[in-house]
């Protein structure tokens, strides 16, 4: 899965490690994955067969589709502004705002009042999105950070986003709860670990009902920055669609992952290389959000959203043009999508909507 030399980022965390001691392990997920010169995101391209994983997107185009025409829908709740920012989150290669933007064929009026806004940390993604993106008739721009997108009328998409996020981790110890921090084993390699310290006002980040829990018990956490951010750009004109894997009600346990070649790996091996993510805590996203007084709709899972917004009917219209070969591929591709059971994606992924209360209920979550 990977080769055998000590990787830049590998090097710069042992320096770390040495100078500061065991580093917590939101920070070590960070360097990881967005150090601005050697972290997994910025250095490559982890979409698709040939990369590390395959995102929704990659498997079919009807899911950019119906975010598209999801969005659509918005617009005309939000009284069709005459110029509205298309925000995506982590855009990946471009796919899922292509088929956005085919399926918005539809609908000319809102091609014309889009700005299409991209945020991005990778020089090697954004190369690869201007690529997949360059014959969109719409405006389109590239940000480094969300803070950077200009205010006005928003609808934000943030689909395996918000799970690519540093998560911080806290052990339940027999005095209170202690983080979880990464240091060096006695062999020299990565170890997990835990502070001799315990946490200060951990009450305050901890679920009440968690408070109860036995020791050893693993409790994430993620900062509310990003709920706060979205929900402060959208709770005057606009709206967000949140789409990870995760859970709906806050609990304890370790999801700390790494995924490498299309395989877990060891989340400590191989740093840069493998692709580091943790379960979104959709009820404390929730949470943080409503705290910023936006509407929260929401989770539901994937597959309940997609049925809701179509993907039946948009799969059956494209398989009445295409060969067996091709209607077959497109069944399966629903099914991938839309699966139950814990592993299933239309059952582990969530989808959450974050928005201007004055719009009321959102397509798929009027239900």
């Amino acid at each position: 899965m990977t080769d055998d030399t000590v990787s830049p980022i590998e090097t710069e965390i042992r320096r770390l490690i040495s100078v500061a001691g065991p580093m917590p392990v939101g920070k070590f997920m960070s360097l990881c994955l967005s150090h601005p010169q050697h972290g997994y995101y910025v250095t490559q391209d982890p979409f698709g067969a040939a990369g590390d994983f395959t995102t929704a997107p990659e498997i079919s185009q009807i899911f950019g589709e119906l975010i598209g025409l999801w969005s659509l829908s918005v617009w005309r709740m939000m009284g069709a502004p005459e110029n509205v920012r298309l925000v995506e989150l982590g855009p990946g290669r471009g796919t899922l705002m292509k088929d956005a933007l085919r399926a918005l064929r539809v609908a000319p009026d809102f091609r014309t009042a889009i700005s299409l806004h991209l945020v991005e940390v990778s020089p090697v993604l954004e190369k690869i999105q201007r690529d997949t993106l360059e014959s969109q008739d719409v405006p389109v721009m590239w940000h480094p950070s969300f803070a950077e997108v200009p205010d006005g009328p928003m609808i934000v998409i943030a689909n395996e986003f918000i799970d690519a996020l540093p998560v911080y981790q806290a052990v339940k110890q027999p005095d209170g709860w202690h983080e979880r921090v990464v240091g060096l084993d006695s062999a020299g390699h990565f170890a997990f670990g835990v502070s001799p310290d315990r946490i200060p006002h951990f009450d305050r980040i901890l679920p009440s009902q968690l408070r109860d829990a036995a020791p050893g018990s693993i409790y994430e956490w993620r900062p509310d920055a990003i709920a706060y951010d979205i929900a402060r750009r959208v709770r005057h004109q606009g709206a967000a669609l949140i789409i990870d894997y995760g859970h709906s009600q806050s609990g304890v346990g370790d999801t700390l992952q790494a995924i490498g070649r299309h395989q877990f790996a060891n989340p400590l091996q191989a740093p840069g290389r493998v692709d580091v993510t943790a379960h979104v805590d959709f009820q404390a996203f929730g949470r943080a959000a409503e705290s910023m007084n936006a509407s929260v709709q929401g989770p539901i899972t994937q597959g309940e959203f997609l049925r809701r917004v179509g993907i039946d009917v948009r799969a059956q219209a494209l398989k009445s043009s295409a060969s067996v070969q091709q209607a077959a591929d497109i069944e399966s591709a629903v099914v991938r999508l839309t699966q139950t059971g814990p592993t299933g994606m239309g059952e582990l992924f969530k989808v959450m909507a974050i928005a201007d209360p004055k719009l009321g209920k959102l397509p798929a979550f009027d239900e």
